[in-house]
């Protein structure tokens, strides 16, 4: 098991986990992965950072890792 950290912004806050902000997760979970856990619609997502660095769906997580998630803006 792996540990990580998951930020959630803007209309993704919906999904966040109630406890906090850490969540376990087994060895080699993908980004694709941990939205399936996360209950988020891959469709809904448009950036997901890991470290601060940009991550395809198919990037395994490690522990320790920060991942931020964020869903396409919109705007006029």
């Amino acid at each position: 098991m792996i540990e990580i950290e998951v930020k959630l912004f803007a209309t993704l806050v919906k999904y966040r986990p109630k406890e906090s902000d850490a969540f376990k997760l087994p060895d080699k979970t993908t980004i694709a992965g941990l939205l399936s856990k996360l209950n988020i619609p891959e469709e809904e997502t448009k950036l997901i950072f890991v470290n601060g660095k940009k991550q395809p769906m198919t990037h395994e997580v490690q522990h320790g890792d920060r991942v931020g998630i964020f869903p396409p803006v919109g705007g006029g």
